[in-house]
């Protein structure tokens, strides 16, 4: 592994280890670390220590599986499989089902601009705009329609399915977004036309200077017009113009992948992401 690609990847596991602490508190089982939120919302994960000098063990996995489910949260472990490439089999052994993401990091130089990737105009949305609330309900719904019918092949679902996976939120809920923009430690975008409302919107989660573009979505009836590109950029230039040195993102599959590449980014590692196998 190279210096500066070793570099990144450390930077990229104290993101992973930050992000989580400033809205949850936190139970470790010796190499694991579980994320226990407070208050509503989405919940976390377990995921190796950043300091632990030994590999997370059969037993650990088991034992935090176990609280997970005395808390009643999901059975999710995440991880970077450069820095530990042995929990893959044990996470497996333990019967859990591993997502093998692409994990892409942005070459600034490479960034196009987004007007280039699509005719529907991004935008970024702003605490102090009287329809915040509304937009960043759009967002949830826009990226609930998306991730439900995933990959990146059209299809039926739009507008109508949007409209209907609208949610209000809490007022909690909205005050921790208006506070994370506000402060720079989180962007949301939207894109979409006036005669068919948002079509794609994507977020990102910033410390310091590194940053991690997540949750970019497109309705299945929009794809194929270059919305995910658009909002992926839109995203990155806004943290490179605040000053975020490091921006990067999981793809969800390799086809996911190419479209990210358009976008400046190119793949240095793979995020694990593991959850209980399906029962068929």
């Amino acid at each position: 592994m190279d210096v500066v690609r070793a570099d990144a990847l450390d930077r990229l596991e104290r993101f992973y280890d930050a992000v989580p602490r400033d809205g949850a508190r936190t139970e470790e089982f010796d190499s694991l670390v579980l994320f226990v939120r407070d208050g509503a919302g989405w919940p976390f994960y377990a995921r190796p220590r950043p300091d632990a000098t030994e590999a997370p063990t059969l037993a650990e996995v088991t034992a935090v599986r176990a609280r997970q489910r005395e808390l009643g949260l999901p059975e999710a472990f995440e991880w970077v499989h450069e820095h530990q490439p042995e929990l893959l089999a044990v996470a497996r052994s333990a019967g859990l089902s591993v997502l093998e993401a692409p994990l892409m990091l942005l070459e600034p130089e490479l960034l196009p601009d987004p007007g280039t990737l699509s005719d529907v105009p991004v935008r970024v949305l702003d605490p102090g705009d009287p329809g915040f609330a509304a937009d960043i309900a759009l967002r949830r719904a826009v990226a609930a329609v998306g991730f439900a019918n995933g990959g990146t092949a059209r299809g039926e679902a739009g507008p109508a399915e949007r409209d209907a996976a609208v949610a209000r939120l809490d007022v909690e809920a909205l005050e921790e977004e208006a506070a994370r923009v506000t402060d720079g430690r989180r962007v949301s975008v939207l894109a979409g036309t006036p005669q068919e409302g948002a079509l794609a919107s994507g977020m990102a989660m910033r410390v310091d200077d590194v940053a991690e573009i997540a949750g970019v979505a497109t309705l299945p009836s929009a794809r194929r017009r270059g919305l995910g590109a658009a909002v992926t950029a839109t995203l990155a230039r806004e943290l490179r113009a605040a000053g975020t040195d490091l921006v990067f993102l999981s793809a969800g599959s390799e086809d996911i992948a190419r479209v990210y590449l358009r976008v400046g980014f190119r793949r240095v590692g793979t995020a694990c992401i593991a959850e209980p196998a399906a029962v068929i």
